[in-house]
């Protein structure tokens, strides 16, 4: 891709709203001084003093995120707990000009959260510690599975796409129920306009008419083949629609009517911290559909966009357009210097 083609469609990102509907947690860190650390003096165990809080939406929440740092539109759809964690999530969405008032809260949910305590270090990047989950481990009533159809019918009208996340391991314990899934399929059948494309950790070979982005373990695991190309190509023929499977610093793989094709992504130096680097990939890919970019493009897009949220160690990593355009034009340059 030349950097025309991609300002040209990074150019379209503020005019496409996308709807993410999904498991929507909370990503909570303390900060921690271990300088400031004192002994308990009940248990005698070293306390740690926070001397920071920080919050942002995690799981579908980082596609959100990575969204609205591409200037991206975005609806949210899912369910929270009227509690604590509740009203920092609203407030992180609402911080990135997110309206969370489609979110469905209820008593009878936890809000999905992710406690991560960071212990500093001096001249490295903060530690974290045994992270601590707060996740619901029942399944979801039929009666929020029936106001989250109800949203999907009432948001789809003004959506160019519909990014599916599914984070909860445990069946029909998140919001991507067996009943939500196929009902997503349906509306995907229903509304061929707008682009479907779902992540999920365990079910990725569930979906069907829609697109699905596994990485490369996610897919093995889902069609027991071994192999990359194999498992790409057998979701594809399960789902009904194309299969982009990310294989880390290897890039892409598309997989659709047309075969198969490479999409490679840009390399980095230095550390870097993978977590989030899906939905990365998945929120630059939907973006760049919605613009009428191919769908290897709309990949490359995706790579563009987790080569850069990758390098932002200890927070959930973002990317904004100036910065894809930036990156893309440095591999060009390193390209034509090899």
């Amino acid at each position: 891709m030349q950097p025309q083609r991609l300002r040209a469609l990074l150019d379209l990102f503020p005019s496409i709203t996308v709807l993410v509907v999904g498991d929507f947690f909370l990503d909570k860190y303390l900060d921690l001084d271990p300088r400031l650390s004192e002994p308990s003096l009940e248990t005698g165990l070293d306390a740690y003093q926070v001397v920071g809080v920080r919050a942002y939406p995690g799981a579908a929440g980082t596609v959100v995120n990575n969204l609205r740092a591409l200037d991206v539109n975005v609806r949210v759809l899912g369910v929270i707990g009227e509690d604590g964690e509740g009203d920092d999530l609203l407030r992180a969405l609402g911080r990135i000009g997110v309206d969370g008032a489609s979110l469905i809260r209820t008593p009878a949910r936890f809000t999905p959260t992710y406690l991560k305590p960071m212990l500093a270090a001096a001249g490295a990047p903060a530690r974290e510690l045994n992270r601590l989950d707060t996740k619901n481990r029942a399944p979801l009533p039929a009666d929020l599975e029936m106001r989250v159809l109800a949203g999907l019918d009432e948001l789809l009208p003004s959506v160019q796409a519909v990014v599916i996340s599914d984070q909860v391991s445990e069946r029909n314990c998140g919001l991507i129920t067996d009943r939500v899934r196929a009902a997503l399929s349906a509306q995907a059948r229903a509304w061929p306009a707008v682009h479907f494309a779902a992540d999920s950790r365990e079910r990725i070979a569930e979906f069907r008419d829609v697109i699905v982005k596994p990485n490369a373990r996610e897919a093995s695991r889902a069609t027991g083949q071994p192999d990359l190309l194999a498992a790409g190509q057998s979701l594809f023929s399960g789902t009904g629609r194309a299969a982009v499977v990310t294989d880390g610093e290897q890039g892409a793989y598309v997989f659709d009517a047309h075969g198969q094709v490479h999409v490679p992504t840009a390399r980095v130096a230095g550390p870097i911290d993978v977590v989030g680097a899906g939905d990365s990939v998945m929120a630059g890919l939907a973006a760049a559909l919605c613009a009428g970019a191919s769908l290897a493009e709309a990949a490359l897009v995706g790579n563009l966009t987790a080569s850069i949220t990758i390098q932002q160690l200890g927070v959930t990593g973002t990317a904004s357009c100036a910065q894809l355009l930036a990156r893309l034009e440095e591999t060009h340059a390193q390209t034509v210097q090899s």
